[in-house]
């Protein structure tokens, strides 16, 4: 049987913008999903520190610094909020055991300040 996992987390990175009249996704820093190890069109879990949303969609490169919600996400959340943005794995229990998944804290200008293997 597998089951899910944490396997990757930016932590506490900013929003940056919001654009309701865009197809959907979340436009992350590049710098950010490579630090993370998180792909573009990735599905992941956004959580929303300051208003308590979560909700899911997936990865599109954005540009340096960014951290846009796009489309339906962009009602739940505004710049100058924190999330955290979340990706899941599949495992078995024996490997979930001993997974250290990748957690990228940030600044609030959204540059990495330290990369952990939890």
């Amino acid at each position: 049987m597998l089951i899910q996992i944490l396997r990757a987390k930016i932590h506490r990175a900013t929003v940056t913008g919001n654009e309701l009249d865009y197809e959907g996704s979340l436009a992350v820093d590049p710098r950010l999903l490579k630090a993370a190890g998180l792909l573009v069109g990735e599905k992941i879990h956004v959580v929303n520190i300051n208003n308590g949303n979560r909700f899911e969609t997936y990865l599109i490169q954005g540009k340096p610094g960014e951290v846009c919600l796009n489309g339906a996400a962009a009602r739940l959340g505004l710049p100058g909020d924190k999330v955290i943005i979340i990706a899941y794995g599949l495992a078995e229990p024996k490997e979930a055991a001993t997974y250290k998944p990748t957690v990228v804290f940030v600044t609030d200008r959204n540059r990495v300040k330290k990369i952990v293997r939890k």
